[in-house]
C-alpha cells in the first residue's frame, strides 16, 4: 500500500452516485473528531487524468471541507483495486445480510430477557396474607442472596428490576 500523502480537495472528484450516500449526522460526527484528534485514516482515490476520483472516504472528505480544509490525506490504490472495493460496495445482499444478523441478535436478546424474566416470576411465590392474630415469619428473600447473571441479558433484566442505571 502507498504512503499516505496531502490532496488538494478541489482536485478531488465524487461520482454523482456517491453523493446521495452521504449522511450529514455521520459527517457532523467525524468533523467533530476531526477537530479533536485530527484526521486518522485516509481516504482512498484513484488516477483519472488530472484528477483524482474517490474510492473511499466519502464522509470523512465531506467533513474536511465542512472544516474549511483546503487539503486531505490519502492513498492513491490501482485502478484494479478501485474495481473490486466498488463491487464489494455494491453487493445489497451483503448489507442486507448485516441487517438481518443485527436483527437475529436483537430478537435473541429480547427472548432471553423474556425467559429471564418468566424464571424469575416462577421462582417467586406468592405470599398469603397472614390471618388476624397471626404473625408472618417468613423473611423476604435478601438482595445478597441472588446468584450472579449468568448472561449480559439477565444482568440488563436484573438492572431493571431493581431499578439500577446500564
Amino acid at each position: 500500500m502507498s504512503k499516505p500523502e496531502s490532496f488538494p480537495i478541489e482536485k478531488i472528484f465524487v461520482p454523482t452516485k456517491r453523493k446521495k450516500e452521504i449522511k450529514p449526522e455521520v459527517v457532523a460526527e467525524i468533523a467533530e473528531s476531526m477537530l479533536d484528534i485530527g484526521q486518522q485514516a485516509p481516504i482512498s482515490v484513484r488516477s483519472e487524468g488530472d484528477r483524482l476520483v474517490l474510492v473511499e472516504g466519502l464522509h470523512r472528505l465531506e467533513a474536511c471541507k465542512a472544516l474549511g480544509e483546503t487539503t486531505i490525506l490519502g492513498v492513491v490504490v490501482p485502478p484494479e483495486l478501485a474495481q473490486h472495493r466498488k463491487l464489494l460496495s455494491e453487493r445489497p445482499e451483503v448489507e442486507a445480510e448485516r441487517l438481518k444478523m443485527a436483527r437475529l441478535k436483537q430478537l435473541r436478546l429480547e427472548r432471553e430477557a423474556a425467559e429471564a424474566s418468566k424464571r424469575v416470576h416462577e421462582t417467586e411465590a406468592p405470599r398469603a396474607r397472614p390471618t388476624n392474630g397471626v404473625r408472618d415469619t417468613a423473611k423476604a428473600p435478601s438482595r445478597t442472596a441472588k446468584s450472579p447473571p449468568k448472561t449480559l441479558s439477565d444482568w440488563i433484566t436484573q438492572q431493571k428490576s431493581s431499578g439500577g442505571r446500564y
